[in-house]
């Protein structure tokens, strides 16, 4: 058994994947507790206690105890069950103030949902105060849908020599983006199929990836013309420079956000409902680049909320890069007409 620190989205299996750590490590005929799970609410912690139930159903032995707020035992009592789910702060009256468990007997310790749980005020400082009662030999599960910094500084604390395992971009899904392209003859309609989509949904926050600063940089200045709030990075900025941009519009404070390819990769900024490729991604042989392609409207639709990606095609050449793109990951991506208002309206819904 070895401890781990892992990272996927919402509905990859996690669940799975902890409760059949703790089943294969329980031993049935001895009557205390084994495995200890923390949720960071109540409703999380029933929903995986079903979990435990479906998959351990032929473990007739195996009993589950519940470590919730209202879940009220006799003083003094020892619990019989091997498997004990439940909240940060219930548990740890158990195990200290109220002795319910002996948590030198644990074997496996799960944290599931860390960055949901170092949300809640209290729950980093229990869930630590739990890790430390346990003996040195316990293992050490502990999974998050996201990896902030403040995530990974809580689970280095809780988990010594970790194993870490973290999902790629790649691998997730673009289920939740909707992708759509739009037929212009030159630049200039580019601009003003992106004027009307803007004028008929409201975005939250729309990135819009150009393929060289030079067109990057009119297309920022055309838009601010036109009254919005935009925000260009590119290349030739300084880091600082490009940090600072970002964290403007992560703010709030631009609501567009206009770039090269330097930035397709790793911003994660929660309010990105849009992404457009006004120019679409080629690498230098002007091949589609669909690694690139995929980090771009990866931006949208994080975590499993929908997404909108909108292609801007302007030649036969765009076209034949849009149907490749569109082969390569086995998704139809639909023409959109952007001089019907109701149309764009309805894709947004």
């Amino acid at each position: 058994p070895q401890n781990l620190i892992a990272q996927s989205q919402s509905g990859t299996g996690k669940t799975a994947a902890f409760v059949l750590a703790m089943l294969s490590r329980v031993e049935p005929g001895n009557k205390y507790p084994q495995c200890l799970c923390l949720s960071p609410t109540y409703e999380l912690a029933l929903q995986t206690g079903k979990v435990i139930e479906q998959m351990g159903k032929f473990y007739p032995e195996l009993k589950l105890a519940y470590a919730v707020r209202g879940n009220k035992l006799e003083r003094g009592q020892k619990i019989s069950e091997q498997i004990v789910i439940g909240t940060p702060g219930t548990v740890l009256d158990w195990c200290s103030k109220l002795k319910f468990i002996d948590p030198k007997k644990i074997k496996v310790f799960v944290l599931d949902e860390a960055d949901v749980m170092i949300a809640t005020q209290g729950h980093q400082d229990q869930s630590i105060r739990i890790q430390r009662m346990l003996p040195r030999d316990c293992q050490m599960l502990l999974f998050s849908a996201t990896f902030e910094d403040s995530v990974w500084k809580f689970a280095q604390k809780v988990v010594p020599d970790p194993n870490i395992i973290k999902l790629k971009r790649e691998e997730e899904t673009l289920d939740t983006i909707k992708q759509y392209y739009v037929l212009c003859n030159n630049r200039d309609e580019k601009f003003q199929a992106l004027c009307n989509i803007y004028g008929a949904i409201t975005i939250a926050q729309a990135m819009i990836f150009c393929h060289t600063r030079k067109t990057a940089g009119w297309l920022a200045a055309e838009l601010s013309k036109e009254g919005h709030q935009v925000a260009l990075l590119s290349g030739e900025m300084m880091v600082e420079q490009r940090a600072a941009v970002i964290e403007r519009f992560r703010e709030g404070k631009e609501k567009v956000l206009v770039t090269t390819n330097v930035c397709a990769r790793g911003i994660d900024v929660e309010q990105v409902s849009v992404v457009i490729n006004f120019d679409l991604p080629v690498d230098k042989d002007g091949n589609p680049d669909n690694e690139t392609y995929l980090h771009r409207i990866g931006r949208t639709g994080r975590f499993g909320k929908r997404g909108l990606a909108i292609n801007m095609v302007d030649s036969k050449h765009s076209m034949n890069i849009l149907n490749r793109i569109q082969e390569h990951f086995n998704k139809k991506i639909n023409k959109l007409d952007t001089d019907d208002l109701d149309e764009i309206e309805k894709i947004t819904n």
